[in-house]
């Protein structure tokens, strides 16, 4: 099996991603010669992407070994970052340099309380490993102002053997269940509501309630609220969760999103990587799997995919590396818009507020974490 391969230097792809910025932030009609100026770009980046299949692959075993004795029954994945977010990522960012971006490729641990989390955090950050560790953010000790919580850790690739992937970088995201369920339904809720939530854009009403949702979901795990409401107790939190669920009916909302069993569609075959293909519009999945030895298949189709959501069509792809399809699910469940882990914690808040007082504080010795 042959990886892809770096096909354009470092300053060819920065000007791909100056290419792609003013094409996303551009209004005007694209010409012909612009057109043909953004395949070239695209292009590139495809080919930057996929060079990172090489590196994150070679992570995921050392990540798969390390969470034998921390977490068994840890979920893992791999993934390359869609189009439209490297896209919006270097619009928002204007000085981003796309061969510098941290997390085109990116792997993914999810575990099930905030002390495995911890105990992984600290073999990655004690133990010797060839890679650099370019920096560390601690989303949960200090959580996003939009509610998001999680330990980033981002490494420089090094490999003297295989200097082509040499300094390539990648993303290593720990994350407890309860901190994938919040990231799940606001992925969920932006594909439907045609906003950009992950990152930080939509609507006020719908940024406060992924806020005060994410310090609810803090307080459940005995961590550090959500910035803005340090001042609100674990009953006053819980209460504005209710409060502003009743205002926008997200709950029932988030329970009619979920794809039937009936409209996931697998292809036949055996895959190390999938493609998971989300059509918002009718609802429907399918997961099309690839042996290693189609990567460059799999790279191609998850490219077409793209230019399809790039024309307007309702599609959303990802090629992904997590195991099994049903190990896929967990690791991915927002594009199986499977909300259902957050709509029954936020339920459980949501019963919480609505008791007399003198039960909540009582119930607070009885609650304990998710399984």
């Amino acid at each position: 099996m042959t990886f892809p391969k770096p096909e354009y230097s470092r300053g060819q792809v920065n000007r791909a991603g100056e290419i792609l910025r003013a094409y996303a932030q551009s209004t005007e009609p694209v010409s012909i010669e612009q057109l043909d100026e953004w395949d070239w770009a695209y292009k590139v980046l495809a080919n930057w992407r996929a060079c990172h299949n090489y590196p994150i692959n070679t992570f995921q075993a050392t990540l798969r070994s390390r969470l034998k004795s921390i977490d068994s029954n840890a979920t893992v994945a791999q993934r390359l970052k869609r189009l439209p977010s490297i896209a919006l990522k270097l619009k928002r960012f204007d000085g981003m340099q796309l061969a510098r971006m941290q997390d085109i490729g990116g792997l993914r641990a999810i575990l099930g309380s905030i002390k495995q989390v911890r105990r992984l955090e600290h073999v990655y950050r004690d133990r010797t490993f060839q890679h650099e560790l370019v920096s560390w953010k601690d989303y949960i000790a200090e959580p996003k102002d939009d509610g998001y919580r999680s330990i980033h850790l981002i490494y420089r690739y090094r490999n003297s053997k295989v200097q082509s992937y040499d300094g390539l970088l990648l993303e290593l995201q720990l994350r407890t269940k309860l901190q994938h369920a919040w990231a799940t339904a606001v992925e969920t809720m932006g594909t439907f509501l045609g906003q950009a939530l992950k990152s930080g854009q939509g609507e006020g009403q719908w940024r406060s309630f992924f806020a005060v949702t994410g310090s609810a979901l803090a307080h459940l795990e005995g961590s550090p609220p959500v910035p803005g409401h340090e001042s609100l107790s674990r009953s006053e939190t819980f209460l504005r969760v209710a409060e502003t669920e009743a205002q926008l009916n997200v709950l029932e909302k988030l329970r009619g999103f979920s794809v039937a069993a009936e409209k996931i569609t697998t292809e036949k075959g055996h895959g190390v990587f999938h493609l998971v293909v989300l059509n918002s519009a009718d609802k429907s999945v399918s997961i099309r799997p690839y042996a290693m030895t189609r990567l460059e298949q799999a790279n191609a189709d998850y490219a077409d995919v793209e230019k399809q959501a790039q024309a307007g069509e309702p599609v959303e792809a990802v090629l992904v590396s997590a195991g099994p399809v049903e190990a896929l699910k967990r690791a991915y469940p927002n594009y199986f818009l499977d909300t259902n882990e957050f709509v029954a914690q936020i339920d459980r808040v949501i019963q919480e507020a609505k008791r007399p007082p003198l039960n909540r504080t009582l119930s607070r010795r009885k609650v304990v974490a998710p399984k």
